[in-house]
């Protein structure tokens, strides 16, 4: 019987892999690496490993090489963690593997987008096992009464990867991925000092996450787990504040499930216009602290 595994990377995946699990219309599974899932999910088993921090990409991928051997899908939330372990259990299967599917059309047929989003391919895949990732917000879950059982799980973890050390800079704020408010600034922010006071000052009014351009990234001014975009996070937040971004084709791709977007920039012939619900062409070092003393 074809059976559907979903991999839950921290408690925040579980509602969209329920949703995910939920659209397959197969009996599927989950696995969770760290805290274990809500019960009455609708999945047949839950898979708990409890873990306080993650192990080395390479060791999850082998881990789940013989675990995911009996699935026809094994599937995770689009981010850059699940794209570095699955992709790796793809190749260790031998198998097709389609990334950000915002769709199941069939058995063997998902979309997905390419081209930065400006185009939304059908995607077929004619063997089995398949790995897949998915974007969140194609996929809500549905109330459900079905009762899942709870299995404790141990993995024998073998890798060659040595972990030296492991900084986080979560800071209390929101996961970027699943935050419902987004505050993302670009480079004109200038440094690290400026970013966090600015971006940081007004995602922490608003109870968000901060996110980051490409452009700030590299130039060091944003740490790498806040890029948003098509080589970035993916977010779909109800609310997402741009300030100082002008909308490169790739900064747009992470952002376009956004239900309101709102832009800050001193140019108006910014692409990021073209996009946004609301726009205000304003510096940003005026109209953001303006902005954050308001609320």
């Amino acid at each position: 019987m074809s059976r559907v595994l979903i991999v839950c990377f921290d408690r925040a995946d579980s509602l969209a892999a329920i949703g995910f699990g939920q659209a397959s219309g197969k009996p599927f599974d989950i696995l969770q690496l760290t805290q274990s899932a809500a019960e009455g999910t609708g999945a047949e088993k839950i898979y708990s490993l409890g873990l306080p921090t993650f192990p080395p990409a390479d060791y999850l991928a082998n881990a789940l090489s013989d675990f995911a051997k009996e699935y026809t899908w094994i599937a995770g939330v689009s981010n850059m963690r699940s794209k570095d372990v699955l992709a790796r259990l793809a190749g260790k299967l031998d198998c097709a593997m389609v990334t950000d599917v915002l769709s199941i059309e069939s058995e063997d047929t998902f979309t997905r987008p390419i081209v930065a989003g400006a185009i939304i391919a059908t995607v077929q895949v004619h063997a089995t096992p398949v790995v897949l990732t998915f974007r969140t917000s194609g996929f809500k879950a549905q109330p459900t009464d079905k009762a899942s059982e709870v299995i404790e799980h141990k993995f024998d973890w073998q890798g060659v990867t040595k972990r030296l050390s492991e900084n986080s800079r979560g800071g209390g704020r929101p996961d970027l991925a699943q935050a419902k408010v987004v505050v993302s600034g670009g480079r004109p922010l200038k440094d690290t000092e400026t970013f966090e006071k600015v971006i940081g000052g007004l995602a922490d009014k608003l109870g968000g996450a901060v996110g980051a351009t490409r452009a700030a990234v590299d130039s060091g001014i944003a740490a790498n787990e806040l890029q948003v975009g098509q080589t970035g996070k993916i977010v779909a937040p109800d609310l997402y504040i741009a300030a100082g971004i002008s909308g490169s084709t790739q900064h747009m791709a992470g952002i376009k499930d956004s239900k309101v977007i709102v832009a800050i920039n001193t140019d108006p012939d910014a692409p990021i216009f073209d996009v946004a619900d609301y726009g205000l062409v304003q510096d940003l070092f005026e109209a953001v602290p303006e902005l954050t003393d308001k609320l």
